[in-house]
């Protein structure tokens, strides 16, 4: 038996991403958006709300990065969501984590996050169904401890996704299968 539910965010997993513009004097600023996905292949969406400061910084500097929070910073990646850039300048400052900056764009990579997308801002989308950020990834990193060879090894990046029905952050780390091959042997 199925039972009712209140409508909510309701896809899981939800991913939990880092998204890092530079303020006006230079300074950094994080966000946590869980509203964020590809595209298509080169060209990431983010739906976020011209009221946040992350969208005011990438239409001013027209960059972004885009990096995928892991469990080793889970407070870290809350406090970018639960604290704003609009009330406290210092907020990056205030999570003790560093940044370099983007070797292709003006755009900050923090160094704690194993995986980041640079990103070249597109345009800002506003429509009856929702609004956002589109961007082109220009540069992937990842950090050589997550890798094995020349290939990410997710199950070593320990991604973080977000859950909208209880509001927690689960680990993402165990393959399962394999895509596009796994199906095959249903195929007649």
């Amino acid at each position: 038996m199925r039972k009712k539910l209140n409508i909510t965010e309701g896809i899981f997993p939800m991913p939990v991403l880092m998204v890092a513009t530079y303020n006006e004097d230079g300074s950094v600023n994080v966000m946590n958006a869980a509203w964020g996905t590809m595209q298509e292949r080169g060209h990431v969406a983010l739906n976020l709300t011209e009221t946040h400061k992350t969208v005011k910084n990438i239409k001013a500097r027209g960059a972004f990065t885009v990096s995928i929070a892991d469990a080793a910073h889970v407070a870290e990646a809350d406090y970018f969501g639960v604290e704003s850039g609009n009330r406290v300048s210092n907020k990056f400052e205030n999570s003790g984590l560093t940044a370099s900056k983007s070797e292709k764009l003006d755009a900050p990579v923090i160094n704690e996050f194993p995986l980041c997308l640079e990103c070249e801002f597109i345009e800002y989308q506003d429509g009856k169904y929702g609004c956002g950020v589109i961007g082109k990834v220009v540069n992937v990193t990842a950090d050589e401890s997550v890798m094995t060879g020349d290939k990410i090894d997710m199950s070593l990046v320990n991604a973080i996704a977000f859950d909208p029905y209880t509001h927690g952050y689960y680990r993402v780390a165990e393959r399962v299968g394999e895509a596009f091959k796994d199906g095959l042997q249903l195929k007649k």
